[in-house]
């Protein structure tokens, strides 16, 4: 009898056993195993101090995961069911609940995209952003124009906001980013496309770093094409040596408060720091944010004696040495132009 007990007693140690076994390498294979094939992404947002049995809940409600239970068993046996991170996540069905675990503890958060054209100035750059769903608007433009901030990020006097120095590119930043940051982190990405011998080059032209973003930035809102950004260039600095003005209707719009597109004659007559049409030499700063070739155009004209351009409608410009033939240009290119003709000065 006491042998039959223990044979019992061991075959059910052995079935017990068994179906830990089987119950272990279940849950394993299900902790490791995507619950679906759609490899669509979706966006979960977790709060800061929310439960994991609601972060479990929108999982399934977001077809990320099967079996709730599993879920939350897997997550309660390490522990990590109190260690999920609040922030953004995307998630997919191809994804094992492993993984997606791991994702919530480590704070592994979607990275929101987006991405600055040449030529944006602070204001678009910060709809960009808010379009992007990473902060406001209003929160970024703030950042972009903290004059302390400007001087603690080692910014050239006399530039009181970052106009010109939030570089052109593609970004990713969870949302909720600090603007502060992103305008830091663009800053960086300036300084370290331009090169020290920009600054040498700067030096040879008698021109501060300032000086050159600001003319860069003309350079970028006066052509999209990049082959005469270089000749655009010559006419600006042969401008500069001769005293005259430069006269340029971007720095005119940028200086005009809520612009409606419409260029007018008074517009050319109101005095303001952005000018050009009234003052003689650059404005105070920037008037957007250049990139690569802008700037490097701006250090690096080529040689010519052109002093005037005017746009051909297409894209491009039709450059000319004298006043005359500037006219002339004018007739031929712009005889249908609704803006105001250029009050140049010969």
């Amino acid at each position: 009898m006491k042998k039959k007990a223990l044979f019992l007693a061991v075959g059910c140690l052995a079935v017990v056993a068994g179906l830990a076994a089987l119950a272990g390498f279940s849950l394993f294979h299900y902790a490791h195993s995507p619950s679906g094939k759609d490899e669509t992404g979706k966006i979960i947002e977790i709060l800061p101090g929310q439960g994991f049995s609601k972060t479990t809940a929108m999982l399934v409600d977001a077809g990320v995961i099967l079996s709730p239970a599993r879920f939350k068993l897997i997550a309660a046996i390490s522990g990590d069911d109190k260690k999920i991170k609040a922030g953004e996540y995307q998630f997919s069905a191809v994804m094992s609940p492993s993984s997606i675990i791991s994702a919530l503890v480590n704070g592994k958060v979607y990275q929101r995209k987006f991405t600055v054209p040449e030529g944006y100035n602070i204001r678009q750059v910060a709809e960009t952003i808010e379009n992007a769903g990473i902060c406001s608007r209003e929160d970024f433009e703030a950042a972009a124009r903290d004059t302390l901030a400007v001087i603690s990020l080692g910014v050239q006097e006399p530039a009181r906001t970052f106009e010109g120095y939030l570089y052109p590119e593609t970004y990713f930043y969870p949302k909720n980013t600090d603007p502060a940051i992103i305008v830091r982190d663009m800053v960086s990405r300036f300084k370290s496309v331009f090169k020290p011998e920009w600054d040498q080059r700067a030096a040879e032209l008698g021109m501060t770093r300032h000086q050159v973003v600001t003319l860069a930035s003309i350079i970028e809102k006066e052509t999209g094409a990049a082959q005469e950004r270089p000749m655009i260039s010559s006419v600006f600095h042969n401008r500069l040596k001769k005293d005259m003005r430069l006269e340029t209707d971007p720095t005119v719009i940028y200086g005009v408060e809520n612009f409606d597109g419409n260029l007018t004659r008074e517009h050319l007559r109101t005095p303001g720091p952005y000018n050009t049409y009234m003052n003689k030499g650059l404005p105070i700063g920037p008037i957007a944010n250049p990139g690569y070739k802008s700037l490097e155009a701006a250090l690096y004209p080529v040689d010519s004696e052109y002093l005037f351009f005017v746009s051909r409608k297409d894209g491009t410009h039709e450059f000319s040495v004298t006043y005359e033939q500037h006219v002339n240009n004018i007739r031929t290119y712009q005889l249908r132009r609704k803006q105001p003709q250029p009050e140049v000065t010969p």
